[in-house]
């Protein structure tokens, strides 16, 4: 049976004090291209969204509509990125301090204590605590993992248009076997993490020239085009 998260460790929150508590949680880490994804929620304390779970164990049509009920009965909510690039530079660890520190700043709310999935806290500057298999048990940290996973399935198949050889619109840059062909006949493109040692064995482990992003700037500024279409943003 599927685990149906509950309120229970926000309501111990509340009861000692912290009154405004932030799920976190991330997508992307397993990706082989794309950025790392971290969401961030506030829950509210009223009402309830019914359906919530881990964004793994949803369809991505009731993902989609969870995201606008959430985006409703939220105090807050946001998320932050880390791109290719810095997974590359930082490596996974930092590269996921980087994308939390991002979606908390933009948050619009103080944090007085983040739960986080998982049994290693990354989050050493805020009052914060990891619960393993936190998406499954605690709602707020499900209700991150849904935004996360929204957002950062929409920025992929944003880029899919960029990068049309990989597929991203179907497989978000997880080693689908469409992708893995088209790494083995045209090598990575800009958006691939080449530090991972998929890269080693590429006929041309460089970024092709045709959509060279291979800073920072240009490559968040490449995923910020795909946040927004027309008179619209993602978050």
């Amino acid at each position: 049976m599927t685990a149906r998260p509950s309120l229970t460790f926000e309501r111990r929150c509340w009861e000692a004090g912290e009154a405004t508590v932030v799920g976190v949680d991330e997508v992307g880490r397993g990706a082989w291209a794309g950025p790392l994804t971290v969401g961030a929620v506030v829950v509210s304390s009223h009402g309830r969204v019914n359906g919530i779970r881990d964004s793994k164990e949803l369809r991505p049509k009731v993902r989609e509509q969870l995201f606008e009920r959430i985006d409703d009965w939220a105090r807050a909510w946001s998320v932050g990125h880390a791109t290719a690039a810095e997974c590359d530079e930082l490596g996974m660890t930092d590269a996921l301090r980087l994308a939390t520190r991002r979606a908390l700043d933009v948050l619009g709310a103080e944090p007085d204590r983040v739960l986080l999935d998982g049994s290693f806290n990354f989050v050493d500057w805020r009052p914060s605590t990891a619960l393993v298999e936190g998406d499954r048990r605690c709602l707020s940290i499900a209700a991150a993992s849904v935004m996360a996973k929204v957002v950062r399935d929409r920025i992929m198949s944003g880029l899919a248009t960029e990068f049309p050889p990989y597929r991203f619109e179907s497989n978000k840059g997880y080693p689908a076997p469409v992708h893995r062909a088209a790494l083995a006949t045209h090598g990575p493109c800009a958006i691939h993490r080449l530090s991972w040692s998929f890269a080693d064995a590429l006929p041309n482990a460089e970024p092709v020239p045709s959509a060279a992003h291979r800073d920072t700037t240009s490559a968040l500024a490449t995923y910020e085009r795909a946040f927004a279409g027309p008179g619209e943003t993602l978050f």
